[in-house]
Protein backbone atom coordinates (compact mmCIF):
# COMPACT_ATOMS: atom_id res chain seq x y z
CA UNK A 1 0.00 0.00 0.00
CA UNK A 2 1.52 3.15 -0.89
CA UNK A 3 1.66 6.34 1.51
CA UNK A 4 -0.72 8.92 0.86
CA UNK A 5 -0.03 12.27 -0.14
CA UNK A 6 -1.96 15.39 0.05
CA UNK A 7 -2.13 17.61 -2.79
CA UNK A 8 -2.61 21.51 -2.05
CA UNK A 9 -5.91 21.72 -4.52
CA UNK A 10 -7.36 18.66 -2.43
CA UNK A 11 -7.28 19.81 1.08
CA UNK A 12 -10.34 21.46 2.31
CA UNK A 13 -9.52 24.76 4.92
CA UNK A 14 -12.31 26.07 7.00
CA UNK A 15 -12.38 28.86 9.01
CA UNK A 16 -12.03 28.76 12.44
CA UNK A 17 -12.43 31.41 15.50
CA UNK A 18 -10.71 30.80 19.19
CA UNK A 19 -11.71 33.40 21.90
CA UNK A 20 -8.58 33.83 24.04
CA UNK A 21 -10.30 35.19 26.73
CA UNK A 22 -8.65 33.73 30.45
CA UNK A 23 -6.68 31.28 28.16
CA UNK A 24 -2.61 30.80 28.71
CA UNK A 25 -0.95 31.85 26.03
CA UNK A 26 1.63 28.92 25.64
CA UNK A 27 -1.41 26.74 25.58
CA UNK A 28 -3.48 28.69 23.15
CA UNK A 29 -0.05 28.72 20.75
CA UNK A 30 0.69 25.20 20.96
CA UNK A 31 -3.13 24.31 20.25
CA UNK A 32 -3.03 27.51 17.35
CA UNK A 33 0.00 25.89 15.73
CA UNK A 34 -1.48 22.49 15.35
CA UNK A 35 -4.53 23.62 13.81
CA UNK A 36 -2.63 25.62 11.28
CA UNK A 37 -0.12 23.37 10.39
CA UNK A 38 -2.85 20.63 9.86
CA UNK A 39 -1.52 17.69 11.86
CA UNK A 40 -5.29 17.26 13.54
CA UNK A 41 -6.39 16.23 10.24
CA UNK A 42 -5.84 12.67 8.63
CA UNK A 43 -4.86 13.60 5.77
CA UNK A 44 -1.41 15.81 6.55
CA UNK A 45 1.24 15.80 5.18
CA UNK A 46 4.52 17.67 6.46
CA UNK A 47 5.69 19.74 3.11
CA UNK A 48 1.69 20.90 2.14
CA UNK A 49 0.27 23.60 3.70
CA UNK A 50 -3.53 20.81 5.01
CA UNK A 51 -4.12 23.80 7.97
CA UNK A 52 -7.56 26.00 8.67
CA UNK A 53 -7.59 29.43 9.10
CA UNK A 54 -7.54 31.14 12.43
CA UNK A 55 -9.00 34.18 13.97
CA UNK A 56 -8.28 34.60 17.60
CA UNK A 57 -10.01 37.25 19.42
CA UNK A 58 -10.03 38.69 23.04
CA UNK A 59 -6.23 38.61 22.69
CA UNK A 60 -5.71 41.40 25.09
CA UNK A 61 -7.03 39.05 27.97
CA UNK A 62 -4.72 35.78 27.68
CA UNK A 63 -3.03 35.41 30.47
CA UNK A 64 0.69 34.34 31.43
CA UNK A 65 1.59 31.65 33.83
CA UNK A 66 3.82 32.30 36.32
CA UNK A 67 6.04 35.31 37.09
CA UNK A 68 6.62 35.78 32.91
CA UNK A 69 4.56 39.60 33.26
CA UNK A 70 7.70 40.80 34.71
CA UNK A 71 10.53 38.20 33.54
CA UNK A 72 9.50 37.17 30.19
CA UNK A 73 11.46 39.78 28.08
CA UNK A 74 10.68 40.36 23.96
CA UNK A 75 13.65 41.35 22.22
CA UNK A 76 13.60 43.49 18.54
CA UNK A 77 16.57 45.17 16.61
CA UNK A 78 16.52 48.10 14.79
CA UNK A 79 19.01 47.08 12.43
CA UNK A 80 21.47 50.01 13.91
CA UNK A 81 24.29 49.52 16.16
CA UNK A 82 23.07 49.76 19.58
CA UNK A 83 19.39 49.39 18.27
CA UNK A 84 18.22 46.60 20.49
CA UNK A 85 14.74 47.16 22.14
CA UNK A 86 13.24 45.35 24.74
CA UNK A 87 9.53 45.13 26.33
CA UNK A 88 8.46 43.13 29.28
CA UNK A 89 5.51 40.49 28.32
CA UNK A 90 3.40 42.82 30.75
CA UNK A 91 3.98 46.22 28.62
CA UNK A 92 4.12 43.98 25.47
CA UNK A 93 0.22 42.31 26.74
CA UNK A 94 -0.59 46.17 27.30
CA UNK A 95 0.85 48.19 23.95
CA UNK A 96 0.14 45.33 21.26
CA UNK A 97 -1.19 41.87 22.94
CA UNK A 98 -1.72 40.88 19.00
CA UNK A 99 2.06 40.21 18.48
CA UNK A 100 2.60 38.75 21.79
CA UNK A 101 0.34 35.92 20.53
CA UNK A 102 1.88 35.67 16.64
CA UNK A 103 5.31 35.58 18.53
CA UNK A 104 4.22 32.98 20.58
CA UNK A 105 2.54 30.71 17.66
CA UNK A 106 5.48 31.71 15.40
CA UNK A 107 8.01 29.93 17.38
CA UNK A 108 6.33 26.77 16.91
CA UNK A 109 5.70 27.00 13.28
CA UNK A 110 8.49 25.59 10.72
CA UNK A 111 10.91 28.32 9.69
CA UNK A 112 11.16 28.35 5.87
CA UNK A 113 8.73 29.32 2.83
CA UNK A 114 5.32 27.24 4.27
CA UNK A 115 6.09 28.83 7.82
CA UNK A 116 5.30 32.02 6.40
CA UNK A 117 2.84 30.87 4.05
CA UNK A 118 0.77 29.29 7.04
CA UNK A 119 1.41 32.44 9.50
CA UNK A 120 -0.76 34.58 7.22
CA UNK A 121 -3.62 32.44 7.94
CA UNK A 122 -3.88 33.68 11.54
CA UNK A 123 -5.83 36.35 12.66
CA UNK A 124 -5.33 37.93 15.88
CA UNK A 125 -7.80 41.09 17.52
CA UNK A 126 -7.53 42.44 20.70
CA UNK A 127 -11.14 42.64 21.14
CA UNK A 128 -14.07 40.83 20.62
CA UNK A 129 -14.86 42.19 17.22
CA UNK A 130 -13.00 40.86 14.00
CA UNK A 131 -13.76 41.10 10.00
CA UNK A 132 -14.06 37.95 9.33
CA UNK A 133 -17.79 37.02 9.52
CA UNK A 134 -18.48 36.45 5.98
CA UNK A 135 -16.28 33.31 6.48
CA UNK A 136 -18.70 32.43 9.21
CA UNK A 137 -16.30 30.70 11.23
CA UNK A 138 -16.58 28.12 13.38
CA UNK A 139 -16.35 28.39 17.36
CA UNK A 140 -13.88 26.02 18.71
CA UNK A 141 -13.51 25.40 22.35
CA UNK A 142 -9.99 25.73 23.96
CA UNK A 143 -9.75 24.34 26.96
Amino acid sequence: MATYVAKPGEVEKKWILIDADGLVVGRLAALIATRLKGKHKAIYTPHVDCGDNIVVINAEKVIFSGDKHTDKIYYKHTGWRGGIKHKTAGEMLRTEPEEVIRLAVWGMLPKGPLGRRIIKKLKVYPGPQHDHSAQKPRVLQAD
